[in-house]
């Protein structure tokens, strides 16, 4: 099921004079007296918005006030203009405190761009005309704006049988007003933006399906068919290989469900070789998780519909891989099973031999994402790869640790840096977390390798035992991160910035950045 998409274009006409349903400007809290003597608490206007000021005779931003706009991060104003500028409606947007000697930060204008687009649903046509700097952050800051654009008009298209008179149709279209349309930078960011924020889409899309829909077989037939068509290589495991190929962590998880596991490999091949690093992109597949025989309580299981967030994630970012074209090569690896109780499902007290070899005591049939993720992983490493970034839903002490915005990432202290740092550029934080000694003697197994969880079942640094596990089937000669986000993939809150209700398609953007960084920096 695919949503309705919104385009996007630039213009470098006076904003004053668009044709357009609204026009959408930047407005900033101010909380000091100022030179000017204006008193705390006044509005003040983001650049951008000159000419719509002076077709108000100064008197907008006393307006905006009237009406209760505050300037606060995200907060949306209406007002209609009464033929005082071309577009019946201008909408304001707050941006928070003017930032001293810069531009507000990218993620304020991601923010900004996506509840403005969100906010005007049911208008054809918006135009922006927010802050851009004309300097050096004028990329950066560009890329937000457009990004945050695309992702507010996002809504999953959902299976309500009835008209809804309420349900006002996304934005379909949005111009960005910038000083040069034509300049080859600035178009450069709207074709990335378009590539970037259609593959969020699609991971929440894919996040949002609902699950009887989403089994493995139909997902990676999903999967497969998206990156055909986006010209990757492609190579689908059904359950007769899997068993062949010797994948006990994956077949152990799919065997409680008549929907059968899958693990699908996506490869992007650079032109010329690229700059010979190769990347391995793996995702967590758990299409639907009960739990297994370790069932879950009831309340808020059918969230569980998200744990595969990560493999959407993966599937996704390798679509805008082969529309972005990289000089790097970048395999994406997708596991996926549905965890079920039934007279087939895999048990506590089982041992399981893994693709690696290596084999593992089953405690908790609900630690399943860790058991098909390093099958997964083995295989990666198998093929060969220089960096790995595995995603996954993988902990509840992620939340618990990090909260519902950060994820938490572990594995080599270099290559997580690299994912803390792409994740500030691209407004999806992620912070470095230990894998201590203490926690992977407390796996150790007294029939196996390794016990699957904490041998005393403990819950104790949680989010690290599976970071620890994950890192038994990483081979030595592979830097590797494991980005655990299980608060971040899915939002069951009201809609904020550019996240909408339901798959956030976090972490696409930090990966596509981490796929940029190796691609220029090796």
């Amino acid at each position: 099921m695919t949503s309705p998409r919104t385009t996007l274009s630039l213009v470098d006409t006076d904003p004053a004079e668009l044709a357009v349903d609204a026009i959408v400007i930047g407005v900033h809290s101010q909380t000091t007296e100022q030179e000017s003597g204006s008193p705390a608490g006044a509005l003040l206007l983001a650049s951008g918005a000159e000419s719509i000021a002076a077709a108000f005779d100064g008197k907008l931003t006393e307006t905006l006030a009237l009406l209760g706009a505050t300037g606060g991060p995200g907060e949306v104003i209406k007002l209609a203009t009464l033929g005082t500028i071309t577009a019946p409606v201008v909408a304001a947007v707050g941006l928070g405190p003017e930032p001293s000697g810069a531009a507000p930060a990218p993620e304020t204008l991601r923010r900004a761009a996506g509840a403005a687009v969100r906010a005007l649903a049911g208008a054809a046509r918006v135009a922006l005309a927010l802050p851009l700097p004309d300097d050096a952050d004028a990329p950066a800051a560009l890329r937000a704006v457009t990004e945050g654009a695309l992702l507010g008009g996002y809504r999953f298209a959902g299976y309500k049988t009835k008209p809804q008179p309420a349900r006002r149709a996304p934005v379909a279209e949005v111009l960005v007003a910038v000083p040069d349309a034509a300049d080859a930078t600035a178009q450069a960011e709207v074709t990335r933006a378009q590539a970037v924020a259609g593959a969020v889409r699609t991971s929440r899309d894919w996040v949002n399906t609902a699950p009887n829909e989403l089994r493995p077989p139909s997902f990676a037939d999903a999967v497969a068919t998206a990156a055909r068509e986006a010209g990757l290589g492609v190579e689908v495991l059904d359950e007769a290989a899997l068993a062949a190929g010797g994948y006990g962590g994956i077949l152990a998880v799919g065997q409680g469900s008549e929907a059968p596991p899958r693990l699908v490999k996506l490869t992007y091949t650079p032109e010329g070789g690229g700059n010979g690093k190769r990347v391995a992109l793996v995702g967590k597949g758990i299409t639907f998780d009960t739990g297994g025989i370790s069932i879950k309580p009831a309340q808020g299981m059918w969230e569980m519909k998200s744990d595969m967030a990560g493999a959407a994630a993966v599937g996704a970012a390798m679509l805008a891989v082969a529309a972005l074209k990289p000089s790097v090569a970048v395999t994406g690896y997708l596991p996926m099973a549905e965890n079920m109780p039934s007279g087939t499902s895999y048990r506590p007290g089982d041992v399981i031999t893994m693709y690696s070899g290596k084999r593992v005591e089953v405690l908790n049939t609900d630690a399943e994402g860790r058991m098909i993720l390093a099958d997964g992983i083995a295989r990666a490493c198998e093929d060969g790869a220089d960096y790995l970034f595995e995603t996954s839903t993988l902990t509840g002490g992620q939340v618990i640790a990090l909260g519902k915005r950060i994820a938490g990432v572990m594995g080599t202290p270099e290559l997580c840096e690299r994912v803390r740092a792409a994740g500030d550029a691209t407004g999806e934080p992620a912070w470095p977390m230990p894998l201590p000694d203490d926690v992977r003697k407390g796996m150790d197994s007294d029939v196996a390798d390794i016990s699957q969880v904490n041998a005393g079942m403990d819950r104790a640094g949680h989010m690290l035992q599976g970071g620890v596990f994950l890192r038994e089937f990483v081979t030595d000669d592979v830097a590797w991160a494991h980005i655990d986000i299980a608060g971040p993939g899915y939002h069951s809150g009201e809609a904020t910035g550019y996240w909408t209700k339901g798959g956030t398609g976090v972490p696409v953007r930090t990966l596509l950045h981490l796929v940029d960084d190796v691609a220029a920096n090796g």
